[in-house]
């Protein structure tokens, strides 16, 4: 029970600590001391991990003058103070991960403790630290270790320890400088000196004892270290170089650093994650004699934050964080237009601008200035001016000439062709216009300055020119090309140019432009006609045939072209053939064909892709039973094919037949009743006897299996008798067969 208790105590998640001493005066003796103690241990209560000890083992120890370290005594202290710490909001920053601390404080006595010429060295030793800690070695597998220390100086003049003044900060937001007040308070009236500095967090316990990791739990790797077996001093935790190290344990730009005179923490970190940390307070008295270390261990956790105000303005560029660039081209007066958030968090909103000298203010969440002509003027935003959330834009104005897009087009309104465009744009700054941007809406673009577009569709087409000059001052405009005209040049592309009749062809218009629009005449050579812009026609009797096709335009424009002798269609045979018979079983498969093709030269038969045959009237015997597609492709001396097709049912039959007596005598003749017949392809078969009194004797549901006159084949032979014989089976299509019959047995 006593291992199973400590089991259930392993931690991950203790996040810091330390021990604090005041000295109560003299006990029993004037060279004795007593000592109020207290440890304070947290812990993140995210969930998952043990709870604190109760009770929780704090070592004391003598540290001797050449660094040794005896062993004195164990204290068990229980029933700790829990309370949550939450995090000390920040009201410019919302943080996007949440994380509460909790804290237990243990308070316990030193009674009549003899001043020694040596130090007094207190700690508590516990597994395990966070997984997830970024900058040291193994952090799973890697405990705390928590201590003070009680100078012989100290002892004799019954001084008492620092005590920090405030709580580490739960969460800091990377990227926002950090000023923490991590001071401390001497208890003293003698006002002695306090120095402070990054020291090394300190090991602890390990993994061993658990499921996972089993070993001796009290032992100096394990979830509970023995004070009395596990003697300081303990090692230091193992920094990630050359990342991190003791005195830059978390990076950042600035560095953090921690002042040795004030305790203040500063830097910039830069890197989201949880941070070990130790600060050590080394308290002196007057005379520079060290009286006291007090050590606090601590994780930090830097999460990423939202800032509750943001400055921000519509601009046609931004440098850097925050300084916007607005250009008014051809505009003296700008609205300038705020999209800083969070709206809810700002409370007052300040535009500045100098404007020759002269200061021009405006406080309303967007703003309009009129400025006195061409020129570079500058000015900025700000929020919450004067509160702790404040927040600022940089702007430059800049002022120039007018920048104008235009152009015209002309082209053949009647014969399609290209269409040539010519810029007419204006720009007043000293570059002119420097890039062109034209697109024709049609997925196509270009960048010249006076472009030629051929258009492939017809309709009221839009185009559109962009131009921008070298102040980086934008236009454009867009104009409608009315574009009706007929194609220079009727291409079209039939599906074949030689067919058989009857032929069915597809005769593709690639001419452009086209559209539905347009009125489309057809004329096919045979009085056929169409207005399909790309019409499919069957022509039914060989010939040569002319095509010819009339376009008219929305606007009246007229074209038309002939395609003399174009499609040439061949006669094509009449495939058709008989068979005999016309009833065909599995007995008999062999079937006679006959063709009776009208003008075929050539005959080629498909047996269901079982054999290919070429003469004009064969037989053929099928392999097996089921539907069988039979194919006969002929050809005309002209080379047309034509195909004709029938499907043949080869029926399977199945017979049987039982016999009428049997004398199951051993003579080897007619022993057995059994029925005989056709049986390929027979399933579910059963065949059941059944005596006079209505009793049944045998039952199989193997076809070639028999009875031999036995009850069940085994056994007396039955008596001499007419017998009932009942068989039962479907044949290969399904179809249920039932034959009742009579067996003699003769004995």
């Amino acid at each position: 029970m006593f291992i199973l208790g400590f089991l259930s105590l392993e931690s991950r998640h203790i996040i810091g600590g330390d021990i604090t001493y005041v000295c109560e005066g003299n006990g029993a003796t004037v060279n004795d001391r007593n000592y109020s103690i207290t440890m304070k241990i947290y812990r993140d209560c995210g969930g998952g991990g043990a709870l604190y000890d109760d009770p929780a083992e704090i070592g004391l120890y003598r540290k001797n003058v050449n660094g040794t370290y005896s062993y004195i005594n164990t204290f068990m202290v229980s029933r700790p103070v829990i309370s949550n710490i939450n995090p000390t909001a920040n009201p410019c920053f919302i943080i996007a991960t949440p994380l509460c601390v909790e804290q237990a404080i243990y308070s316990f006595t030193l009674q009549n403790l003899p001043v020694l010429d040596d130090a007094y060295y207190l700690t508590y030793t516990r597994c395990c630290r966070n997984n997830s800690i970024n900058n040291i070695t193994d952090a799973r597998n890697t405990g705390a270790t928590y201590t003070v220390e009680i100078s012989p100086e100290a002892q004799r003049i019954c001084n008492s320890s620092p005590t920090f003044n405030d709580f580490p900060p739960i969460l800091i937001c990377a990227n926002d400088p950090l000023n923490f007040d991590h001071s401390a308070s001497d208890p003293d009236t003698l006002n002695h000196q306090l120095v402070y500095e990054f020291c090394s967090p300190l090991q602890g316990g390990g993994p061993e004892g658990t499921d996972q990791s089993p070993g001796d739990s009290r032992g100096c790797r394990g979830i509970r270290p023995d004070p009395a077996r596990c003697l300081p001093p303990r090692n230091p935790v193992q920094f990630r170089a050359p990342d991190f190290s003791i005195v830059n344990p978390m990076g950042g730009s600035p560095q953090i650093r921690i002042n040795p005179i004030t305790g203040f923490i500063t830097g910039t970190p830069v890197i989201t994650g949880q941070y070990v940390v130790g600060v050590c307070v080394y308290e002196y008295d007057n005379n520079g004699v060290l009286l006291s270390v007090l050590q606090r261990d601590f994780q930090f956790n830097v999460t990423n934050c939202e800032p509750t105000v943001f400055a921000e303005i519509e601009a046609d560029a931004v440098i850097g964080a925050q300084e916007f660039i607005i250009n008014g081209c051809g505009v003296e007066t700008i609205e300038f237009v705020n999209e800083s958030t969070d709206e809810a968090f700002i409370q007052n909103y300040i535009w500045e601008f100098d404007i020759n000298g002269s200061l021009e203010t405006r406080t309303t969440r967007d703003a309009t200035i009129t400025f006195p002509g061409l020129g570079a003027y500058q000015g900025k935003m700000v929020l919450n001016r004067g509160t702790e959330c404040a927040d600022s834009a940089l702007i430059n104005v800049n002022i120039y000439p007018a920048i104008t897009a235009d152009f015209e087009f002309d082209y053949d309104t009647c014969i399609a062709g290209p269409v040539a465009f010519t810029n007419l744009s204006q720009s007043g700054a000293s570059s002119g216009i420097t890039d062109y941007r034209w697109d024709f809406m049609d997925g196509t673009f270009s960048s010249e300055q006076d472009p030629n577009h051929l258009f492939t569709s017809p309709g009221l087409l839009d185009v559109q020119l962009f131009v921008e000059d070298g102040n980086e001052c934008k236009d454009s405009i867009v104009k409608t090309v009315s574009y009706f005209p007929v194609p220079p040049v009727i291409i079209i592309e039939p599906s074949t140019f030689l067919g058989c009749a009857p032929a069915e062809i597809f005769f593709n218009n690639l001419s452009v432009p086209i559209d539905s629009t347009y009125n489309i005449t057809w004329n096919f050579g045979d009085g056929g006609t169409s207005s399909d812009i790309s019409p499919t026609y069957v022509y039914e009797n060989p010939g040569i045939y002319d095509v010819s096709i009339e376009v008219i335009s929305p606007i009246g424009c007229f074209t038309q072209s002939n395609f003399p002798a174009l499609i040439t269609v061949d006669e094509s045979p009449e495939a058709m053939f008989s068979f005999s018979p016309t009833e065909v079983t599995g007995f008999n498969s062999m079937v006679s064909f006959f063709d009776e093709s009208i003008n075929a030269v050539s005959w080629q038969w498909n047996f269901n892709e079982e054999a290919v045959v070429f003469e004009q009237s064969p037989n053929y015997t099928f392999q097996d039973t089921g539907l069988k597609v039979v194919e006969l492709v002929v050809r005309h001396v002209s080379g047309c094919p034509d195909t004709a097709r029938a499907i043949i049912d080869v029926v399977p039959v199945v017979t049987y037949h039982l016999p009428n007596a049997f004398t199951p005598n051993n003579d080897g003749n007619n022993d057995e009743y059994r029925g005989v017949g056709i049986l390929d392809g027979i399933r579910d078969f059963e065949m059941t006897i059944w005596n006079r009194w209505g009793e049944r004797i045998f039952l199989t549901n193997d076809p070639l299996d028999a009875w031999n006159g036995q009850k069940n084949n085994t056994g007396k032979m039955s008596q001499s008798g007419v017998y009932v014989a009942i068989v039962k089976f479907k044949d290969p299509r399904g179809n249920d067969t039932v034959l009742k019959s009579f067996a003699t047995l003769i004995n």
